[in-house]
């Protein structure tokens, strides 16, 4: 008999949740190793339980864990910093998923978040908002800065077609015009 398919959800139980944490961890580290080992790779695994105890694995040719964090931080371009306006402290900007999972983690453990914790959390959200806002503006001012000189481009090209037509009918209307007859001037009176 197969087994069920696992519905994935918060296991409620604290005890059958330590349990599968354990177990899923130490997989975890088992598919690292392998994958290590069959591609000759460099992995490391870092978890945090929900209590706060780090766990790390490290395998390939670096020594640990530091180094690796050190080797992606130097691979990844760093996120923009910015001071707030309100506090001038220096904050990176994490993505809205990012945000999204603070508060969703801070939702979840269900233990007392102190008073700071939600404010410095309330001020991220806000840098963000800000952030984003001003991200958009400036696109938005690109774009209209983009659309203005086309508008000027054309508008010049607009003016030379004009000036082209108005030529053309001019030479055209000259050419259009039936010939006169040439009359002899009489030279001598009679």
């Amino acid at each position: 008999m197969g087994r069920r398919k696992l519905e994935m959800k918060r296991i409620e139980d604290k005890h059958s949740r330590q349990v599968t944490f354990s177990k899923r961890r130490l997989g975890l580290n088992n598919k690292a190793r392998q994958l290590s080992v069959l591609c000759d790779v460099d992995v490391a695994v870092v978890v945090f339980s929900s209590c706060g105890n780090l766990y790390e694995y490290c395998s390939g040719s670096t020594e640990s864990v530091d180094a690796m964090v050190s080797r992606y931080h130097k691979s990844c371009p760093q996120p923009e910093e910015r001071p707030t306006q309100d506090t001038g402290i220096s904050t990176r900007f994490k993505t809205c998923n990012e945000l999204l999972q603070s508060v969703k983690r801070v939702d979840e453990e269900g233990k007392d978040v102190s008073m700071s914790d939600m404010t410095e959390l309330e001020k991220e959200l806000n840098a963000a908002l800000m952030h984003t806002r001003s991200r958009k503006t400036q696109l938005m001012m690109e774009r209209v800065s983009s659309l203005r000189e086309q508008e000027k481009i054309l508008s010049d090209e607009n003016k030379e077609l004009n000036r082209q037509l108005q030529v053309a009918s001019a030479v055209n209307q000259y050419c259009s015009r039936p010939p006169q007859k040439l009359r002899a001037l009489p030279l001598f009176k009679d």
